[in-house]
């Protein structure tokens, strides 16, 4: 199987990779040169077979927008897209009826695994038609962990499913990683408390709180105990507000998620303690960047 790949950041060049472990062959394209191994989308499509495979890793809203707008233009009635970004549900559904108009078949595929997928595997939630996912499960075996395909992979439902199913997992996310940082805090403020890391280290084995993200977070403070190299000022991707505006649309309480979001707009004028250590797990999964101290 050969696919095409548009989009060779963090994600886009350790996906090629794993794919290409897996025994897929695959261009990638990115207006990096340094990366690319084809110079332009033109020489991409016409380094792939018929019935051509795109996936796309860029980021989401305009940037996706125009390239899914080039490839309606570029491609054959029976090619696939599949956007493997982190682009909103509503806006799939928009890319698969206009790529619909010109018979080309469209999947959205929430990926899940940060700057570790490439030695871990991502977690995978598609969104799209069942003929389509079929034709795409040697793609997503070759990108999950060994083992059970139900563990790490999911035909979560028709277009924008996958996306939809990405943006809860990640509002999840961000009321773990708050929990996680208030209890940091608080340990960090008690004079009782000798050993912070080591309280920490010490739930990774045994205790109902343990998690990657926990270990992630342990793995942080022996980088940096005091957390002295990070600012507490901490990014939002976006799906963490779509999470909580769907939960207010559909009438869902959501309150720690909700929580978590707005500390991250706190963060912004207050250098806690706590969301310095939100802002150091989002750079140990994900290799978000971190501002310094005063930045």
């Amino acid at each position: 199987m050969h696919i095409g790949l548009i989009g060779l950041g963090k994600m886009g060049f350790n996906m090629r990779a794993r794919l290409r472990q897996g025994g897929i062959e695959v261009t990638g394209y990115d207006r990096n040169p340094e990366v690319a191994d084809v110079a332009s989308v033109d020489d991409l499509l016409a380094s792939l077979p018929e019935r051509k495979i795109i996936w796309i890793m860029v980021p989401a809203g305009p940037v996706t927008d125009a390239v899914v707008s080039e490839l309606a233009g570029k491609l054959q009635r029976g090619d696939l897209v599949v956007d493997g970004g982190n682009t909103r549900f509503s806006d799939d559904i928009r890319h698969g009826n206009d790529l619909a108009k010109s018979g080309v078949r469209f999947v959205d595929c929430g990926v899940s695994g940060g700057v570790w997928g490439l030695e871990n595997g991502y977690g995978l939630m598609a969104g799209g038609a069942d003929s389509d996912i079929e034709d795409l499960l040697p793609v997503f075996d070759a990108l999950r962990p060994e083992g059970e395909r139900s563990e790490s992979f999911v035909h979560v439902g028709d277009i924008g499913a996958g996306h939809y199913a990405k943006m809860v997992h990640n509002g999840i996310e961000y009321g773990i990683m708050q929990a996680y940082a208030e209890g940091y805090e608080l340990l960090a403020a008690k004079d009782i408390i000798r050993d912070v890391p080591g309280t920490f280290g010490a739930w990774q084995k045994g205790t109902v709180i343990r998690s990657w993200l926990l270990d992630l977070l342990v793995k942080a403070l022996h980088e940096d105990p005091q957390l002295s190299k990070v600012a507490g000022y901490v990014e939002d991707s976006g799906e963490g507000r779509w999470t909580v505006e769907e939960a207010i649309a559909n009438a869902v309480p959501a309150p720690a998620i909700t929580a978590s979001v707005f500390a991250r707009f706190a963060s912004r004028q207050d250098d806690a303690p706590a969301m310095k250590m939100v802002a150091a797990l989002r750079n140990q999964f994900g290799g978000h960047a971190v501002r310094q101290p005063g930045e």
